[in-house]
């Protein structure tokens, strides 16, 4: 039995899913048992295979190099314990100047807010358009997106960074110096 799935993105991304020569394209569906039939002017992309499950894996991998990830972060969804998660700004600001005023929360000067909430979660975060992709572990996934609630909804840098502190700790995980000198710098 074969499987269709079709996902838009934009188009500025096509030529990232689509790689040098096609080697992007081709080791997605190598690893997926899946074959992609990409419209280059539309961003429009069919992924049909018969597989439900890898097909699935496929899709949201297509879905975050959309989303901005770079294919070799996306393609940790590969990994049996992986997730996507998309947090949609629209949702907490209508007016373009709120949108800005939020993504620069997130964000924060020179990455450092982004990179802090990653080095604290695990969770790899990219910032595009009018989204903030994650991926990760869930329990990484669920510590970042709170993380990016909290800041979105206005909560002071410092009372999250403290709130994911306290996560690792309960968690026993914890971040090597060599993770903080890199925000440092």
């Amino acid at each position: 039995m074969e499987f269709i799935h079709e996902v838009k993105i934009p188009k500025d991304r096509v030529a990232v899913l689509i790689g040098t020569k096609g080697k992007i394209k081709k080791e997605l569906e190598d690893a997926t048992n899946s074959k992609l039939y990409i419209d280059s002017k539309e961003g429009d992309i069919q992924i049909k295979g018969d597989d439900g499950i890898k097909l699935y894996i496929c899709q949201e991998i297509v879905k975050a190099i959309g989303r901005g990830f770079n294919p070799e972060t996306a393609m940790l969804l590969l990994k049996q314990d992986y997730i996507f998660e998309i947090v949609n700004l629209a949702d907490y600001s209508d007016k373009k100047n709120q949108l800005m005023r939020v993504k620069g929360r997130v964000i924060g000067t020179e990455g450092k807010s982004r990179k802090t909430i990653e080095t604290l979660t695990g969770a790899q975060i990219c910032v595009y358009g009018k989204t903030i992709g994650l991926i990760g572990q869930a329990e990484e996934v669920t510590s970042a997106r709170r993380a990016i609630e909290s800041l979105v909804a206005g909560s002071p840098h410092a009372t999250v960074y403290r709130w994911l502190e306290k996560q690792l700790k309960k968690h026993r995980v914890a971040p090597s110096k060599d993770d903080f000198k890199q925000i440092d710098d």
